[in-house]
């Protein structure tokens, strides 16, 4: 904070002693920052259209799945792009609620998908139940993924 700071004071010092100089070269430097910041833009926009082509189910299914994994998971990749090193994290909400009934905790478990998905793949798993807080139970809960981590490779 303080080397920013010294750093913004010396730079007006020097837009002030020497404007003809340090103009130009201050609007060189905004120009090539606001070209990096919008490259990173664009490409994260491009991350969040190939993500919401991702459909993914989430059930509880206990006659399906294994009883210490009984959360059914259905992912289908409806981009144009391989998705590698998916990982996801377990949301819980009563119908027609925005409360998430997982329990917060600083170590919230990150779920791990395949780890290749070719495009127009799909994939299905079961597994564990998140922490979920006392009084509520899963059967009656509907469960979405949040926080969703990949890369996609064309």
């Amino acid at each position: 904070m303080l080397i920013g700071a010294i750093l913004v004071f010396t730079w007006l010092i020097l837009l002030i002693r020497y404007p003809t100089k340090a103009l130009p070269l201050s609007l060189a430097a905004v120009c090539g920052v606001a070209l990096i910041a919008g490259w990173v833009l664009w490409q994260e926009k491009g991350e969040e259209r190939r993500f919401s082509h991702l459909e993914i189910s989430l059930t509880y299914s206990p006659a399906e799945c294994p009883a210490d994994r009984p959360l059914a998971i259905q992912v289908r990749n409806g981009s144009s792009a391989t998705l590698r090193d998916f990982a996801w994290q377990v949301q819980a909400f009563r119908p027609d609620d925005t409360i998430n009934l997982v329990q917060p905790s600083y170590d919230h478990p990150r779920y791990l998908g395949p780890t290749e998905l070719q495009a127009g793949a799909q994939w299905r798993d079961c597994i564990p139940l998140p922490p979920i807080r006392q009084g509520y139970r899963p059967q009656s809960l509907e469960f979405r993924a949040a926080n969703l981590r990949g890369k996609f490779v064309d």
